[in-house]
This record gives C-alpha cells, sequence and structure tokens, in this order.
C-alpha cells in the first residue's frame, strides 16, 4: 500500500483465518503500547477501534512518515509501512511464544483503504470514523459505545483523556462536535454500514 501525506486512510487487518487475535486486557493494552512506538511516529492516529479478531486504525500519514528510502522505489520502504509490518511483526511473535504456537497471526496483507480521494464523498471520512467505533456494539460485545474500552470512543465522548491520538486534530480533519454530549448524540445515530467498505 501507498501512502501519500496528510491523506486520511482507513487501515485495518484481521487474525488469519479468523482467529483471535485478543485474548486479555493485557493484549489489546500491548497492542495499543505497539500502536504507539510503530505507527504514530508516522502518522497522525485519529481514531482506533480493537475487536477480538481484528482492528480498526484512521490514520493521517506524515510528510516523513510517507517518504520512501532513498534510491528504493518499492512502497514497503516508506516508513509507515515499515511500522506497520513492524506493529504486526512484533505483536504476532509475542501471541505465538504466549500461546507456544507458530504461524501467521495477522493476514498477509494489511488493508488501507483511501478515504478521501476525489472519488470518495464528501463526508466518507466521518462516516468511516463513527462506522468503526460502532463496531463492538454492532458485533454484540457491548450495549453502548462507552462500554467498549478497546475504541476511541470514550476519549472523544469526554469519558477518558487518552494520549494515543490527536483529537483536536480529529474533530477538525472530520468536523466532529466539541461538546461531549453532542457528539455522544451524532454517534449514536445510525449509520449504514454499506456506506463503508472494508469491515
Amino acid at each position: 500500500m501507498h501512502y501519500e501525506a496528510d491523506s486520511l486512510y482507513h487501515v485495518y487487518n484481521r487474525g488469519n483465518n479468523g482467529q483471535q487475535l485478543f485474548f486479555r486486557p493485557e493484549h489489546y493494552h500491548h497492542f495499543l503500547r505497539l500502536v504507539r512506538r510503530t505507527i504514530v511516529p508516522h502518522a497522525n492516529l485519529l481514531a482506533y477501534c480493537l475487536m477480538p479478531n481484528h482492528f480498526h486504525l484512521l490514520l493521517q500519514p506524515t510528510a516523513a512518515g510517507t517518504l520512501p528510502t532513498p534510491g528504493s522505489a518499492s512502497t514497503t520502504t516508506q516508513p509507515l509501512s515499515r511500522g506497520i509490518g513492524r506493529l504486526l511483526s512484533s505483536y504476532g511473535q509475542g501471541l505465538n511464544v504466549e500461546l507456544g504456537r507458530q504461524g501467521s497471526v495477522f493476514q498477509p496483507k494489511t488493508k488501507g483503504k483511501l478515504l478521501d480521494g476525489p472519488f470518495c464523498e464528501a463526508n466518507y471520512p466521518a462516516v468511516c470514523f463513527h462506522y468503526l467505533h460502532q463496531n463492538p456494539v454492532r458485533a454484540g460485545l457491548a450495549p453502548a459505545l462507552a462500554d467498549w474500552p478497546y475504541s476511541s470512543y470514550r476519549d472523544y465522548a469526554g469519558l477518558r483523556g487518552g494520549t494515543l491520538y490527536q483529537r483536536e486534530l480529529g474533530h477538525a480533519l472530520l468536523a466532529l462536535p466539541t461538546n461531549p454530549a453532542e457528539f455522544g448524540r451524532e454517534s449514536a445515530m445510525l449509520i449504514d454500514p454499506t456506506r463503508v467498505h472494508g469491515r
């Protein structure tokens, strides 16, 4: 996947053959620490949601994160692409050691869907943002958006003060309400899942 600076991307992957990725709270927290170390230096993280067998990240790559290694034409030399590879490799290796197993933990290719390209709807990034947070409720894992601790919803709703993502930038780029109650009302509105591809 080739990333362009300052564009918005929905980046996602799931467990190989649908296998579970996160078994305990410590697994979710470890993955987020790895995101901070491998992704945040190369992109503005605007939102995230971790599910038992897949994850979603809403990213805005930085200019430095999209520069390829000098002399290389491969997109895998972009710092962001390498960071994503390190994220999955580090987490997968650790999980395999803990569970005493071998093999690929994630599907072979991480998807990155451009959200603000010339053929995207004007409000598509905001639709994706809300869809991403609604995954746990749609999957029956939480009765309400605020009940799922492994997404950035609680932070945007003023229920937690996380520092992993760029909340102010998210509000600005996605035209999100800054008032927590208003944000909660907007988030609770149903969004047609057929408008968001790449679940």
